[in-house]
């Protein structure tokens, strides 16, 4: 799924810091620190970082018929 533009719980807006986390995160960083860096403290924004799942790529290549 496409990660929201603000935090479902609190508000905060949390877009503009997924490609950040997504790409220290592969580099080998710890999910924890990479999350403390980028100034996410709140519980709710750190679960929806890390609970997310990307598919849409796996589903784009699926076309409706």
């Amino acid at each position: 799924m496409i990660i929201p533009i603000r935090c479902m719980s609190c508000g905060k807006p949390v877009a503009h810091l997924w490609e950040q986390y997504d790409k220290r995160v592969k580099a080998g960083e710890e999910p924890k620190q990479v999350l403390d860096d980028l100034g996410l403290k709140r519980y709710c924004c750190r679960a929806l970082f890390l609970g997310h799942v990307h598919l849409i790529d796996k589903i784009a290549k699926y076309q409706r018929p």
